[in-house]
């Protein structure tokens, strides 16, 4: 089973940056996992909302889907060798705030319909 731990999260003033990231480890010891065969992708929740798809990373080719909600300002990437993946948010706004969750698999189409959801992490944008 897969495991999905994310970090970074905290609180910034409207216009800053943060960086999550997301750590995606095998729940028993294993040697064959490879973050090659998964696509990983960033959702968010903010209170009385629904939960909310926002990127996709493809870790094999490295292609990326974004929401027009963060397209431009957002910007995921992975790191196979230490099987991490990232999330680098530039120009916050205080209607980012919300839990940041990392999952897998995920698609292109943001759908939160997926199997791996890590425990999240808070990002408040707030003056």
């Amino acid at each position: 089973q897969l495991q999905l731990v994310e970090s970074g999260g905290g609180l910034v003033q409207p216009g800053g940056s943060l960086t999550l990231s997301c750590a995606l480890r095998l729940s028993y010891a294993g040697s064959g996992f490879t973050l090659d065969y998964y696509a990983v992708g960033w959702f968010r929740q903010a209170p009385g909302k629904e939960r909310e798809g926002i990127s996709c990373i493809n870790t094999g080719d490295g292609s990326t889907y974004y929401s027009e909600s963060v397209k431009g300002r957002f910007t995921i990437s992975r790191d196979i060798a230490k099987k991490m993946v990232y999330l680098q948010m530039n120009g916050l706004k205080p209607e980012d705030t919300a839990v940041y969750y990392c999952a897998a698999p995920c698609s292109y189409s943001l759908s939160d319909e997926t199997d791996y959801w890590g425990q999240g992490t808070q990002v408040t944008v707030s003056s």
